[in-house]
């Protein structure tokens, strides 16, 4: 079960979810790019001290490649974002864990951040900032801007409703 599905309060719906790009995975296929450049070094180079080389650098990227692939999928198994009728929640992390739980009403500002690759490929980093300086901040979410949209969507929603709600 998911973080943000196990933590919803009564009568509390998802409205949307972001997910991770898997752009994540650019600098492990670098890296085995790279082990397999050196492989080839190896095969096509008669001379013992570089083919020596040559293998000591296949082996370190060969474990390097192993550590991103690792920490890659780590990364896109456990990181949820979900904007709810209520709060904007967020979830990364496996065994450092990083949550964020801010109410609806309490949301101050939504910031995205993307790169040149960010904007080619439509991915981003989104901080939410909250009342009292809560922020949060989540990379490589897909489409940014669509979801600084949602969360303004969702809260405009929300400030008419209470607006329109008779007060006591």
């Amino acid at each position: 079960m998911s973080y943000i599905k196990d933590n919803l309060m009564p009568n509390e719906k998802i409205l949307y979810s972001a997910q991770v790009n898997p752009i994540i995975f650019l600098a492990a296929a670098v890296s085995f790019v790279s082990m397999i450049f050196f492989i080839v070094l190896f095969i096509t180079t008669k001379d013992v001290a570089i083919q020596i080389s040559n293998v000591i650098l296949a082996v370190m990227f060969f474990f390097l490649t192993i550590r991103l692939i690792i920490q890659a999928s780590v990364i896109m198994l456990t990181t949820e974002f979900a904007i709810t009728n209520r709060r904007v929640i967020a979830k990364s992390g496996w065994i450092h864990r990083n949550t964020l739980e801010i109410l609806l009403s309490k949301v101050e500002s939504v910031n995205v951040y993307q790169n040149i690759l960010g904007r080619l490929l439509d991915f981003g980093t989104v901080t939410v900032t909250g009342t009292g300086g809560t922020k949060g901040s989540f990379k490589a979410i897909i489409a940014p801007e669509k979801v600084r949209t949602k969360i303004n969507q969702i809260i405009e929603h929300y400030n008419q409703v209470e607006n329109q709600s008779p007060k006591r």
